[in-house]
């Protein structure tokens, strides 16, 4: 039995995670949530003082934003939208009957307006462009949405729906990019304080196809994002548990994100993978939070 099994029958045995029938899609005990909070409470006392504008979308997002974002370019293979049941009596009777002779129902559903959110900061580009042009002294926003990537696995840290904690910046390029080296180092501090084993490196983003190999090496050359790793399923293959990055101007430019000078912002932003650090706590630590060590204890409760 491989690592990345055993580690996920132990989360079901302990409890600390539900078996719902399909990969990747997990319930949460409540000790579980207690260490999200936990660690949500230690993001704060880190960028709290920044003065950071808090934002909570729902898990959705309207379709129309979703397909501006050019995801479906990038990344179609995870992407997953809402859909639902359209139509009248008769089309309700064929689907009843689809159902009970274990036929493919799904066909009467249509797609909504809906799209499922991939990251956090997918919705907040729209919603700032609305409001007009950003002060020169940039702007900077909280974010935390659940997200939706369709990747199944049988890897506890990933997982198809999942929460992140972002904070995003907007700005010139010297603010964002110096937004983006702080949280660097303030990553490594955090990690340091929950006794965590990290490492920074270089990374890209899952783009698909011939096209996308392009755009992830290019993402790599220019040093566009980077990772804050830590080994939880194995040694050889530390999981991405916050990333780094620095989209140039390319937001600004999609969204009409303006400076009041009239320049194109930059943006940048920080993630925060909940679960995958809640995950590398328990993997580390153990799986019962009353024997951790003290002094990740009172990092995370005081």
């Amino acid at each position: 039995m491989d690592m990345q099994v055993s580690l996920l029958d132990r989360l079901f045995d302990s409890g600390l995670l539900i078996e719902t029938g399909v990969d990747g899609l997990y319930g949460r005990s409540g000790q579980f949530e207690d260490v999200i909070a936990a660690f949500e409470r230690m993001i704060d006392r880190f960028g709290g003082a920044d003065g950071a504008e808090a934002i909570r979308f729902p898990p959705g997002m309207a379709m129309s934003y979703f397909e501006k974002s050019g995801y479906m370019k990038s990344f179609p293979q995870l992407a997953g939208t809402v859909h639902s049941f359209c139509g009248n009596d008769h089309d309700h009777m064929g689907l009843l009957s689809c159902m009970e002779e274990g036929k493919d129902w799904t066909k009467e559903q249509k797609a909504t307006n809906i799209a499922l959110t991939p990251a956090a900061c997918y919705p907040l580009y729209p919603t700032v462009a609305k409001r007009g042009p950003i002060a020169m002294t940039g702007g900077l926003y909280d974010l935390q949405s659940y997200c939706f990537r369709h990747e199944p696995s049988r890897e506890p840290t990933r997982q198809q729906m999942f929460r992140m904690r972002e904070y995003v910046c907007m700005g010139t390029e010297h603010h964002v990019t110096e937004f983006r080296q702080k949280w660097m180092d303030r990553g490594v501090q955090m990690m340091e304080e929950l006794g965590l084993k990290v490492e920074i490196d270089i990374a890209n983003d899952p783009f698909f196809g011939r096209a996308g190999r392009l755009l992830a090496n290019n993402q790599r050359d220019q040093n566009l994002k980077f990772e804050l790793l830590i080994p939880v399923n194995s040694n050889a293959n530390p999981t991405a548990c916050m990333s780094f990055n620095y989209h140039q101007d390319a937001f600004g430019t999609k969204w009409g994100l303006n400076l009041e000078d009239g320049s194109v912002a930059h943006t940048a932003c920080v993630g925060f993978g909940l679960e995958r650090i809640a995950l590398a706590l328990f993997a580390h630590h153990g799986l019962d939070v009353k024997v951790w060590p003290d002094a990740v204890r009172t990092a995370l409760w005081g």
